[in-house]
């Protein structure tokens, strides 16, 4: 009883902060974005929800991408699909002139992660898909910004282009980096980034750079009780890798991410098996470290094959950038997220949030991190997770920023995300971030002079003899690669 006083006292506590701040910030002279928001929650609740409720894997979210180039087109958009040889791929523009602005837009769910909006673990498809990282309310936010800054361009007779890149597999096909190489994100001045969380705050960490590649053995079958000897495992051969790989774990940078599933490991125990496949992510801070240890895992694959005579082969299936922050645009973007404030719930989504919390054997008090915007931390170059916005961060200035769309306290990717993802929670924080995004690019279109700095500040930290070189290579977009072999 004391812990639900607490928490409703520090929900009243944060709801009041959030008004009062509200109040004492001045909206800029013309609030035809905000007000377009303001009006617009029912409309981009049913968008998030129907794509919530149709979860698409990477490279394959032809529903969930022909909704959002639908209500584009329907709000005046020019929308261009199918670029960059993917299909659900599309850059989707309004008005004329400079600046441009970009939004990035994202769409694409994850295996076995069905889950009801339910706060216990209830699967819709016993191990179907599930929007588990909430690209369900990433892009609708994304398009809900989009289509309220176009409201405050035409309101105000104003000049300038917003540009919505519809970007699909996220989660492992790197689909922005396939647009970058294009020369998608050419003559684009500040791109605008956001992502679901569990609270409110600016990204000012690098994540790691990645390269995601598979590992193919092959030997000779055999009968594994009659004639073993004739046979060479092409599974003995992905062991004995893999056991290499945990050995070297120990003399990797303490920031660097190895981690692997045996995708294929034969059929039966008694044939010996003549193909085998191991899929790796290999992740670093720095590219640079990246690539020596690519070389060695390289290398201890080779050596697999050697000893259990069988041969390998391997193919880069996609490859990020670390992200390049830009502390001119995190300022700015602060300012914006701390006039927006944080996601409130009401007395449902309290309950909803009270058991999920109660699931993960936390204090309910956790849940007024949902109603605070986090202070700008300083910049770092911290491991984690890796996210293809940083190959476009290596081209154009670009910011990102979350909203708590998911309970805090959750795990990343988890039945609670997907829970929370697909009620009127996440639509709040959606909303949240569109505010954030016509904010920022108000001030942008206004002050020039803004997006002068941050393109300085860019290029001295890219280095004038940086050169653009995707890390998976000239290969084309692995449109199968969630297609299960």
């Amino acid at each position: 009883m004391k812990k639900t006083v607490l928490f409703f006292c520090l929900v009243m506590v944060a709801s009041s902060l959030v008004h009062a701040q509200r109040k004492s910030k001045k909206n800029p002279p013309d609030n035809a974005a905000i007000a377009y928001l303001d009006r617009s929650f029912d409309t981009y609740d049913r968008l998030q929800k129907q794509i919530w409720s149709h979860p698409e894997l990477g490279f394959l979210e032809t529903l969930s991408s022909a909704a959002h180039q639908q209500h584009l087109r329907e709000n005046g958009f020019a929308v261009e699909a199918g670029v960059a040889g993917m299909p659900t791929a599309y850059v989707a523009t309004y008005g004329k002139g400079a600046p441009v602005i970009g939004i990035l837009a994202e769409f694409d769910a994850l295996p076995g992660l069905s889950q009801d909006t339910v706060p216990y673990r209830k699967p819709l498809t016993e191990g179907g898909n599930g929007h588990a990282c909430g690209h369900n309310v990433f892009g609708a936010g994304s398009i809900a910004g989009a289509i309220a800054v176009k409201q405050w361009l035409d309101a105000n007779h104003r000049e300038g282009t917003i540009r919505v890149f519809g970007t699909p597999a996220e989660e492992g096909g790197g689909g922005k980096v396939y647009m970058v190489r294009e020369g998608l994100f050419e003559g684009t001045d500040i791109v605008l980034d956001w992502h679901p969380g569990t609270g409110n705050a600016v990204s000012t960490g690098t994540g790691t750079a990645i390269r995601m590649t598979d590992y193919t053995f092959r030997g000779v079958a055999a009968h594994a009780a009659g004639s073993p000897d004739k046979g060479r495992s092409a599974l003995d051969g992905v062991e004995a890798f893999n056991y290499m790989v945990n050995l070297l774990r120990e003399h990797v940078p303490v920031s660097s991410r190895i981690h692997y599933v045996i995708v294929n490991g034969g059929e039966a125990p008694n044939v010996v098996p003549d193909y085998a496949r191991a899929s790796y992510y290999i992740r670093s801070p720095q590219r640079e470290t990246l690539e020596k240890l690519t070389e060695w895992i390289g290398q201890a694959a080779e050596g697999a094959a050697k000893g259990t005579q069988t041969a390998v082969s391997h193919e880069i299936i996609a490859g990020f950038y670390e992200l390049l922050g830009n502390r001119r645009l995190q300022e700015l973007v602060q300012q914006k997220l701390e006039l927006t404030g944080g996601v409130i719930y009401d007395e449902r989504e309290q309950a909803f949030a009270r058991e999920i919390v109660k699931g993960l054997n936390l204090s309910d008090t956790i849940l007024a991190g949902a109603a605070r915007v986090q202070p700008l931390r300083e910049p770092s170059a911290q491991g984690g997770g890796s996210t293809d916005v940083g190959d476009v961060s290596w081209n154009v200035p670009t910011v990102s920023f979350n909203t708590a769309v998911f309970i805090p306290g959750s795990a990343g990717h988890s039945w609670q995300n997907a829970a929370a993802a697909g009620t009127t929670i996440g639509t709040k924080g959606l909303i949240n971030a569109a505010k954030v995004f016509a904010l920022t690019a108000i001030d942008l279109y206004s002050n020039p002079q803004i997006i002068q700095e941050a393109r300085q500040e860019f290029e001295k930290k890219r280095g004038a003899d940086f050169q653009y070189v995707p890390l998976l290579g000239n290969r084309q977009p692995a449109l199968d690669y969630r297609v299960k072999k």
